[in-house]
């Protein structure tokens, strides 16, 4: 066994100590234990864990793939995320950390919309607990394509089967014996491991490549997708000369981060709203020197490996092809292990969010008076359900770094315009009530799986998340005007309000 595969190992060996100290640790926890960790989770704990949540394997395998392969315009992608990240952490972190406790100790991000409304009606969280089931399977199932890339590469014996299916369990373990604590903990130290592997490449190149051809960047390669169809790789003379679509596509991603349930609810974890100024800091300096990291990568790659991996429309291995070049193997298998933890701690989270809502949400509608004991049980047979559902999806997807981006792109799209508006709206207007919220996330979800199946986004090039949002915005905003705001609906507001200003 080589020294790659060694440290490899022995990084997910030490994790996977870390779930089964807080499963002991923890094993009598209640609802809000296991999906909110008790909101006692601290700033660097809460923004880092955020970040890993949000950065899958897509921010070390799919964006360098795709700016490697596609060119400049790409990375207004990275450029729409950070102004997302850092708009997000701002305006709504500390609102939501507020509002979701007084909105009577909300655990779920279909709770706190509907109690925010003081609602008797349980139609708003069956909508969000649906729209969560259907779009973080989706979402889970890319996960699953880049972490089997990953173990091929480094166990080319393994079938892409078997390693699917390992990895499918690697996540199903961690997910259910962890719990919210557990995620929020190895996301932390897997967060530190991303950051630090996508800077050590760019580094690494700086050092020692003195001189770079920057005239390579104008070859364009071609290769023969899974379809048969031929692919022009096409990198562009420019950041600024990039189409507007591009633009508006890397904006509409940035969007999308006021709508993202497993990101979201870092904001409700935290210990006390005063902390969340220090996270939001940790957490914008995180995504840019990762986001911006990840482009060097894709620059210096299309220099370095282009001639590698584009004929082949390999482009998804340009980091894994990166590191292997310029480290040796014990910590090239480190770095390599930073895409799985990247997988991982998305993955586990989006299905810790899915498996509460469906507890919470669902099945209480269902079966009355639940035990805590019950609805944890419950919670981690549906994750079992989700992760089996979503391995049917990845066993069945072509392969590439635009699989990966694609299946990302449209879970992020549906959550982006189904939920971000009415996130939004809630906690900043106090006329705004619970039919303009059920009309406006139904509106985003509707417009944007349209738009995707209507084929426009590929006609027009606009991102499907960019009119969705702004349907369901309008929608929303309309709904809540032409009918009446209850004076319940705005004491839930006005309460918030109080407690945000005299909140330490």
């Amino acid at each position: 066994m080589s020294s790659e595969m060694i440290t490899f190992i022995l990084y997910f060996v030490a994790l996977m100590g870390v779930v089964i100290y807080f499963y002991f640790k923890d094993k009598q926890r209640s609802q809000e234990d296991y999906f909110l960790g008790g909101r006692q989770m601290g700033p660097w704990v809460t923004a880092l864990s955020a970040q890993a949540s949000d950065m899958s394997a897509w921010l070390l395998m799919g964006l360098p793939g795709s700016i490697l392969a596609f060119g400049f315009g790409q990375i207004w992608i990275g450029i729409g995320l950070a102004l997302g990240t850092a708009a997000n952490w701002i305006l709504c972190a500390r609102r939501l950390r507020v509002f979701s406790a007084e909105a009577d100790d909300s655990i779920t991000i279909p709770q706190f919309l509907a109690n925010r409304f003081d609602a008797d009606s349980k139609t708003l969280q069956v909508i969000c607990a649906l729209i969560f089931l259907f779009a973080y399977t989706i979402y889970v199932a890319s996960a699953f394509v880049a972490g089997t890339t990953v173990f091929g590469t480094l166990f080319p014996g393994i079938s892409t089967t078997m390693a699917m299916v390992i990895f499918a369990l690697l996540i199903v373990f961690y997910t259910i014996f962890g719990g919210f604590t557990a995620v929020c903990w190895t996301d932390f130290f897997q967060g530190m491991l991303m950051m630090i592997a996508l800077m050590a490449v760019p580094i690494t190149v700086l050092i020692t490549h003195q001189e770079l051809d920057t005239s390579l960047l104008s070859t364009v390669y071609t290769y023969t997708d899974a379809n048969g169809a031929e692919v022009v790789c096409d990198f562009g003379s420019g950041i600024f000369s990039a189409s507007w679509q591009d633009v508006a596509t890397g904006l509409a991603w940035g969007l999308g981060y006021f709508g993202m349930p497993h990101i979201i609810v870092r904001f409700m974890s935290i210990e006390k709203p005063s902390q969340i100024k220090k996270s939001a800091s940790i957490a914008i300096i995180w995504v840019l020197i990762s986001l911006g990291s990840a482009c060097l990568i894709a620059y210096f790659g299309r220099m370095l490996v282009a001639d590698e991996l584009l004929p082949n429309g390999m482009q998804k291995l340009v980091f894994i092809t990166m590191a292997r070049k310029f480290f040796p193997p014990a910590l090239s298998g480190l770095l390599l292990a930073a895409i799985i933890a990247a997988s991982v701690s998305t993955a586990d989270s989006q299905l810790l969010v899915a498996s509460s809502s469906f507890t919470s949400d669902l099945y209480t509608l269902f079966k009355k008076n639940v035990s805590e004991k019950e609805a944890v049980m419950v919670g981690r047979i549906v994750v079992v359900v989700i992760a089996f559902i979503a391995y049917l999806i990845a066993s069945s997807k072509g392969a590439g770094a635009q699989a990966i981006m694609n299946l990302v792109e449209n879970a992020w799209g549906a959550f982006g315009a189904s939920f971000g508006p009415v996130i939004i709206l809630s906690l900043f207007w106090r006329e705004f009530n619970y039919k303009g919220a059920i009309a406006g996330i139904i509106a985003g979800f509707v417009v944007d799986l349209g738009w995707l199946f209507g084929g426009l986004s590929a006609s027009t090039g606009v991102y499907e998340l960019l009119p969705g949002f702004i349907a369901g915005g309008l929608v929303a905003f309309i709904v809540a005007k032409v009918t009446p705001t209850l004076d319940k609906e705005r004491a839930v507001y006005d309460q918030a309000r109080v407690a945000d200003a005299n909140a330490d």
